[in-house]
């Protein structure tokens, strides 16, 4: 199979230009001066030369725009636009933003709703005359999104706004620049790991001061906001062109496009031992491939592997961003991968393969002919980060994983003696650990894994951690030598800590009445479970609807997911998951723990089986959703 050599350049490389230009087109779009003008898109185009049209009439649109909004001048030498506008109903975030299908972003005032939202739930201190960074996954419907996201917060007393090159930066990157910056906080246009497209999903959320994703008591106060909104603050500003990096001044206010890649990659120089990756990514004995799938942090890869650490350039995978993704799925698994999963499983196989999805934040570690949990990544990371990883050369502070995830840094943390925590899904929850100094390194099972290095999780800073660690355990190893492979570093581990064999079975889009339905189901059942029922071969210890109380703060998140533990450590729960843009997705996670080394190589479908057919039985889903078979088994 070609790679696609392809490659998408940081700005220092592409020209010499310093001044950004304003009402310059980067596409053939027409905007008018109002907020509402950008959902006119008659004349956008698509990869596959196909376009969009979106139902508005532009005549009609301008003229109620006139007739409706008022505008004032304000001390940054702008006229800013009170835009009428009425609430939409369903703008409450899930773990990861607003999700949506695009064509309910292009609804008029819809994301203008959402942003002038924010803007009323946070203390003024928090964004007047202060920085905000702005960046995305490079998606469909981004770089119209921006200019309504800069105009609005210039029309809120917003001081400046740090913007991606062409409005491309990762869910990372973003982290790293409100934290090296200093700035207030930022927003981040993505959708994550779902499709991109006119017909797909798009998504926005903002992060905090210290680049961790906002808490629950800012996105509850938006969501309230949300309800109630009757107008909307809009700068009177052209159009800023993103395709070039530099600055544009309105006195108190301006925007700086800078190169989405610069301070990143800067930051992993900090944290891993470039010099020892690079001696193994210039192995003639050593081969890497890494597959962007043409999302955000193909921006990154040449850049990073190529430039700086001396991998081959046919090595990047997908490595160009495209709106549609290249009109594929941008998630990490053994699915929807299929490009890297069908070189790592070919004949002549790479040594190492990796790919990260939509945003950046996600990842997924192979193998020659071997695939390592997400759950089993982490705790090798956790395991052989201080010998490997100059950031944690003093030991990390504690280790922490989601409540589904599989217990495998559990068991990590124990022999280290270390603090552990286990939380809800979803990042935030990390972060106000890290910010307490208790939390170094954690993940979660759906191929998110991170540090303290930032305030998200970070697909190419996984991807570096086990560079890191295939190289230590390589570094003295002469040419001709056999080489540790990934499958020698997880046999190790097994033997070492055990294997816990771990699933997830993902149906995506299910009716949500009926998925609520089985939920309700098992919450009854666990609500009447009591310890020493027989579930098939497995006795049970307890059953419950996962509850966290927050260390630090003291904040209770509750119904946070369905447990059933057994006596001898598995585990079956159940979740529905908030990072879809339509109806519902269950997901059964199914584990069992192996401490039998002559057990691990078994393949973890048939170690599972059995727990997998309890799982199915008690929730009643084929009865409540019609599914027979999910739609992705990790």
């Amino acid at each position: 199979m070609a790679l696609n050599a392809a490659v998408w350049r940081p700005q220092s490389q592409l020209s010499n230009k310093t001044e950004a230009v304003c009402c310059k087109s980067t596409r053939p779009i027409s905007f008018l001066s109002s907020l509402n003008s950008v959902v006119l898109f008659s004349n956008l185009s698509l990869k596959n030369g196909s376009r969009a049209a979106f139902y508005r009439d532009p005549v009609k649109a301008a003229s109620a725009s006139s007739s409706s909004s008022t505008s004032v001048a304000n001390p940054q030498n702008i006229k800013v636009k009170t835009v009428p506008t009425k609430p939409f109903d369903g703008q409450k975030t899930g773990t990861s933003g607003l999700r949506k299908k695009v064509k309910v972003f292009l609804q008029e005032n819809y994301l203008a709703n959402w942003i002038q939202a924010l803007f009323n739930s946070l203390p003024q201190e928090d964004y007047k005359n202060g920085v905000l960074v702005l960046g995305g996954d490079g998606r469909f419907f981004n770089k119209e999104a921006a200019q309504i996201i800069i105009k609005i917060a210039a029309g809120n007393g917003v001081g400046k706004i740090l913007v991606g090159r062409d409005g491309i930066m990762s869910t990372p990157a973003v982290s790293a620049v409100i934290r090296k910056k200093k700035a207030n906080g930022g927003f981040i246009m993505s959708a994550s790991h779902n499709p991109g497209g006119p017909d797909y999903d798009w998504g926005i959320k903002f992060n905090y001061s210290s680049g961790q994703p906002a808490p629950e008591s800012i996105t509850d106060k938006i969501y309230g906001n949300t309800l109630s909104i009757s107008e909307i603050k809009m700068a009177d500003i052209p159009d800023i062109d993103l395709s070039q990096v530099g600055s544009i001044n309105y006195e108190a206010f301006s925007v700086e496009v800078v190169d989405p890649v610069t301070d990143y990659s800067e930051l992993m120089e900090n944290v891993f031992d470039f010099p020892l990756v690079k001696s193994l990514l210039s192995r003639p004995d050593f081969r890497f491939v890494f597959d962007a799938m043409h999302a955000v942090t193909g921006a990154y890869a040449h850049p990073i592997f190529v430039d700086k650490l001396g991998a081959s350039p046919d090595s990047i995978l997908n490595g160009v961003p495209l709106e549609d993704f290249g009109h594929g799925h941008p998630d990490p698994n053994l699915t929807y991968a299929k490009d890297l999963v069908n070189i790592m499983y070919g004949a002549d196989a790479p040594d190492f393969g990796a790919a990260s999805d939509g945003d950046g934040d996600r990842n997924m570690i192979l193998g020659k002919e071997f695939f390592v949990t997400p759950s089993d990544s982490v705790a090798i990371i956790a395991a052989n980060a201080q010998e490997s990883i100059p950031y944690f050369q003093s030991g990390p502070k504690g280790l922490a994983r989601s409540m589904p995830t599989g217990c495998a840094l559990d068991r990590v943390a124990q022999k280290l003696n270390l603090p552990f925590y286990e939380v809800p899904t979803g990042w935030k929850f990390f972060g106000n650990l890290m910010d307490a100094g208790k939390l170094s390194i954690c993940g979660e099972e759906s191929f998110g894994t991170g540090s303290d290095h930032i305030r998200e999780k970070d697909g190419i800073w996984a991807v570096l951690a086990w560079l890191s660690i295939i190289a230590f355990k390589n570094k003295d190893k002469k040419a001709g030598e056999k080489l540790v492979s990934v499958s020698d570093i997880v046999a190790e581990h097994w033997s070492k800590y055990g294997r816990n064999f771990f699933s997830r079975y993902d149906y995506e889009e299910c009716e949500l009445e009926g998925a609520n339905k089985m939920v309700e189901s098992l919450r009854g059942l666990a609500s009447q479970s009591k310890a020493g029922d027989k579930y098939g071969a497995y006795t049970l210890q307890f059953a419950d609807d996962f509850t966290y109380t927050d260390p630090v703060d003291g904040s209770i998140a509750a119904k946070q997911g369905v447990r059933f533990v057994f006596t001898d450590g598995s585990r079956i729960i159940f979740r529905l998951s908030g990072t879809g843009s339509a109806g519902a997705t269950i997901r059964i996670y199914v584990e069992q723990f192996e401490a039998d080394s002559t057990k691990h190589n078994v393949d973890a479908q048939t170690a599972l089986k059995p727990l997998i057919d309890v799982a199915l039985l008690i929730s009643k889903l084929k009865e409540f959703t019609g599914r027979e078979q999910p739609t992705v088994i990790t």
